[in-house]
């Protein structure tokens, strides 16, 4: 990577790169390690990883060129973050059980937050001052589904959660209502925005369900994939395209679909 920064040897397309341009490869490269997982290919995961690696080093590398912190000190800071965050390992704690491994992660995690926050207040480097709140440090750059789980789960630790999943499911009902009634008074742009108000909703039965919204979204999308592809290739044997069908027809198709998977 120092090689490809070099001005005059190095590539165009890295030496014009910066934090903000290579963040987004970053994610995708994080999800694209998710997909191998998902799909149990571990040897495209070993590539994968490799890939999302090269994204560390390449963060890395630019910040060691800016004078801020180079490789050596993010795997110094993640080696002390893990001593620090498992005192009943590499501490005199002792044996913890999982609740309380759990209890005892959340105080330090806590405990990091007010200091990180103490340290931002000041603003080094030009940094922006963030919230010091309960739902301070969740990132806005996640995915919304995962962004919301994690406003929700912070929420809950103080109290500000629903006991039930029944209730979570009569919100979504009332939000589901809602949407309706803007329907139904042609208040279309309100409708909108009360989707927005149902999907948080439902990410909130989710969790409460113990589902990770995103996974639980991302096998929907690959069933979803997996039937209308059966429907286009049936579809095709009969020599017909879905643009050349009905809506019944393709219905018809995907009941059958759901069928042959049980």
């Amino acid at each position: 990577m120092a090689a490809l920064r070099t001005a005059g040897t190095g590539c165009p397309w890295d030496l014009a790169q910066n934090f903000s341009t290579i963040a987004p490869y970053t994610i995708e490269e994080a999800y694209e390690v998710a997909d191998a997982i998902e799909r149990r290919d571990f040897d495209d995961l070993r590539d994968e990883l490799g890939d999302l690696l090269l994204q560390v080093v390449f963060h890395a590398r630019m910040a060691e060129e800016a004078g801020l912190f180079g490789f050596g000190d993010v795997v110094q800071a993640i080696t002390e973050k893990l001593v620090r965050r498992h005192p009943h390992v590499f501490g005199d704690v002792g044996s913890l059980d999982t609740d309380a491994v759990n209890a005892l992660w959340d105080r330090i995690k806590a405990k990091e937050k007010g200091e990180r926050a103490a340290r931002r207040a000041i603003g080094p480097n030009g940094a922006r001052e963030r919230s010091t709140g309960a739902l301070a440090g969740v990132p806005v750059a996640l995915p919304a589904l995962t962004r919301a789980l994690k406003l929700q789960e912070q929420a809950g630790k103080v109290g500000f959660d629903w006991n039930d999943p029944l209730a979570v499911l009569a919100k979504i009902r009332e939000e589901a209502d809602e949407i309706a009634a803007e329907l139904a008074s042609g208040a279309a742009r309100a409708a909108r925005e009360e989707v927005g108000d149902l999907l948080f909703a439902v990410v909130n039965l989710a969790r409460h369900l113990g589902a990770d919204p995103e996974a639980a979204l991302r096998a929907t999308n690959e069933k979803f994939e997996r039937r209308f592809g059966y429907i286009e290739e049936t579809l095709a044997t009969a020599g017909k395209t879905p643009e050349q069908s009905t809506l019944a027809e393709m219905d018809e198709l995907w009941n059958k679909a759901k069928q042959r998977e049980g």
